[in-house]
C-alpha cells in the first residue's frame, strides 16, 4: 500500500496561490488541482489570540470555498503569519514594508505560525503548526539586497525561509522547517492519513 492511498478516493484541491505550498503538497506526494478564487478575505474576527490567527483565517478561507467542496472534493486551506514581539506579521504591501518587517525581526526569535483546514462534504479539521526562528543580526545592506532581488511580498513576514535570506539569517529553528516555507508536511501528513 503506498502513503495516503486512502485519497485516492478524493478529488484534492489545494486553494493556494503560493508556489511553494504547491510544491510541498506535491513533495508529501499528493495528487491535487490547484483552485484558486480571487478576493478572499484573510482578515480575521476582532479579540482572536494571536496564536489562533493563522488558523482562523484558515476556516475563513475554507469557507469562502464552501461552494466548491461538493461530492468526493477534499479541500485543503492554509495560512501562514509570522508573530514578533505579540504582532502579526502577514504578507507586507510593499517593499519598504518588507525592509519594516525584516529590521524588526534581525536579531530576534519570532514564531512562524501555519493554520490548516481540511473539508470534505462530511468533515472539517483544522490545526495550527509552531516554528520558532532565531535571525541573526542582519545589516541594512543584507536586508535591502534580498528585498530587492528577491521581492518577499507573497510572504509571510517578508522573508522564504528557502531564499538567500534563509542561508545568512536564520541562525536556529525549533519547530517544522516545512511550517515556516507555508505548509507543516509531518502533521498534514498525520492529519491526511485519517480522511
Amino acid at each position: 500500500m503506498k502513503p495516503l492511498e486512502n485519497l485516492d478516493k478524493y478529488e484534492v484541491m489545494l486553494a493556494s496561490n503560493s508556489p511553494r505550498r504547491k510544491q510541498l503538497l506535491g513533495d508529501l506526494g499528493v495528487k491535487f488541482t490547484p483552485y484558486v478564487l480571487e478576493g478572499v478575505d484573510e482578515s480575521y474576527p476582532a479579540g482572536t489570540l494571536i496564536m489562533e490567527v493563522a488558523e482562523a483565517i484558515s476556516r475563513s478561507k475554507a469557507s469562502a470555498y464552501s461552494r466548491a467542496v461538493a461530492g468526493n472534493r477534499l479541500l485543503i486551506t492554509a495560512d501562514t503569519v509570522v508573530i514578533c514581539d505579540g504582532e502579526v506579521l502577514g504578507k507586507p504591501h510593499d517593499a519598504a514594508e518588507a525592509v519594516a518587517m525584516l529590521h524588526k525581526l534581525s536579531g530576534r526569535v519570532h514564531r512562524v505560525v501555519t493554520g490548516v483546514t481540511i473539508t470534505t462534504v462530511s468533515r472539517q479539521s483544522s490545526f495550527s503548526a509552531v516554528t520558532e526562528v532565531e535571525f541573526a543580526e542582519l545589516t541594512d545592506e543584507e536586508i535591502r539586497y534580498y528585498v530587492e532581488v528577491y521581492n518577499p511580498v507573497d510572504k509571510a513576514g517578508a522573508y522564504g525561509i528557502q531564499e538567500w535570506i534563509g542561508c545568512i539569517g536564520v541562525r536556529s529553528i525549533n519547530g517544522s522547517f516545512y511550517n515556516v516555507m507555508g505548509l507543516p508536511l509531518q502533521r498534514l501528513y498525520t492529519e491526511l492519513k485519517n480522511y
